[in-house]
């Protein structure tokens, strides 16, 4: 089965406190659905049409695995808390 990739890419941080209130909710509900944080951080390098924004990626063993955890309580509780404190792109992705 292949691997699966939960990626966000954040386009603005308009409250600060939400996005902290989130990822103090977020971290551990994703962790407790079986994902492995690899990526945390802003891009060293960009090119193309590549922002140079925080991006997250989070790898699971499946994607059914990726979206019971978007979809859990304990996630959505953190959405509840970041509300409207980020613009972000988020998806998750089949591994080849």
């Amino acid at each position: 089965m292949a691997k699966a990739y939960w990626i966000t890419c954040y386009r603005s941080v308009s409250n600060p406190d939400a996005l902290a209130a989130y990822a103090k909710l977020a971290g551990p509900a994703i962790q407790a659905g079986g994902g492995k944080f690899l990526v945390r951080g802003v891009p060293a390098k960009t090119y193309e049409a590549g922002l140079a924004t925080r991006t997250v990626v989070i790898e699971f063993d499946s994607v059914a695995q990726a979206i019971a955890t978007h979809d859990s309580p304990a996630y959505r509780a953190a959405l509840d808390a970041l509300g409207n404190g980020a613009e972000r792109d988020m998806r998750i992705v089949e591994g080849a």
